[in-house]
């Protein structure tokens, strides 16, 4: 049988891994072509996956890189498979660099999401993309809370206000209620305010936790858990999530759980 084409899948991984080729060859003969299959996805997939793994474990920024590389060469080569997406995704959440970030969320949000997979990529990745472009920018929030106060966060300038996204059923949200309300105590008479976005279904044991952690800032909810009409509208898709705003209305840190105390004093001038 004469060949006369060939694909080749190349990955070429550097860093930890040195370099790993695999080539399958698929050949027509020329009077049946006749074509061989390229190699099962799941077989490609699996040992690269615990390649990436393991860079990730050894060096993370060096893991990233790896991670995209192999994300990229496999979508190219089995685009209707969503796992590369998937690794893009995570990418793309990972890496510090805000630019490849944008980059590659504007890259999945173009896919065809045809499939209910990939589909479920595209919307996450829309989601992330508006809250990467609503960095730096007026935020506009008003609803109703929980107990009734009308919340407008245009009307809060000059005070500093965290936004946190959480819930009662979430362990690290509430691990962090303590702290956040130790820096609230501190600082609320010189200015700063929370406002609370609840991602639980059930009223009763948000109310009932509320009053059991004495939680005095407004609360939204609307009883639709991780549909949470707030939520949806800023692209959360994970928690807890703490967003914080600067005197004049912008939204200025979007991980504000890292150093909350010190960011708000720096906000506050103090």
């Amino acid at each position: 049988m004469k060949i006369t084409n060939k694909f080749r899948l190349l990955l070429t991984l550097t860093g930890i891994f040195g370099i790993y080729p695999f080539d399958s060859t698929f050949a027509q003969d020329e009077g049946n072509e006749k074509l061989s299959e390229k190699p099962a996805f799941d077989e490609v997939y699996k040992k690269l996956d615990a390649q990436v793994r393991a860079a990730l474990k050894d060096d993370q920024d060096k893991g990233i890189i790896e991670l995209e590389r192999v994300g990229r060469l496999l979508s190219k080569d089995y685009p209707k498979e969503f796992m590369p997406y998937a690794m893009l995704s995570a990418v793309a959440q990972m890496t510090p660099d805000s630019e490849k970030s944008l980059k590659i969320l504007k890259e999945l949000t173009a896919l065809d999401n045809s499939d209910p997979k990939i589909a479920q990529i595209v919307e996450k990745a829309k989601g992330q993309l508006k809250k990467m472009e609503a960095l730096g920018k007026p935020l506009d929030m008003k609803f109703t809370a929980f107990d009734g106060r009308e919340v407008d966060l245009s009307q809060m300038k000059g005070k500093v206000v965290l936004i946190d996204f959480w819930a009662t059923w979430c362990g690290p949200c509430v691990r962090e209620i303590p702290s956040v309300k130790t820096t609230y105590d501190e600082l609320h008479k010189q200015g700063f305010e929370i406002i609370g976005i609840s991602m639980d279904s059930d009223k009763k044991k948000l109310e009932s936790f509320l009053a059991k952690n004495e939680m005095p800032w407004p609360q939204f909810f609307d009883g639709k858990g991780w549909k949470t009409s707030l939520a949806q509208e800023h692209g959360i898709s994970s928690i807890p999530a703490m967003w914080l705003v600067d005197k004049k209305g912008n939204l200025v840190d979007q991980n504000a759980r890292s150093g909350l105390e010190e960011k708000v004093k720096k906000y506050l001038s103090l």
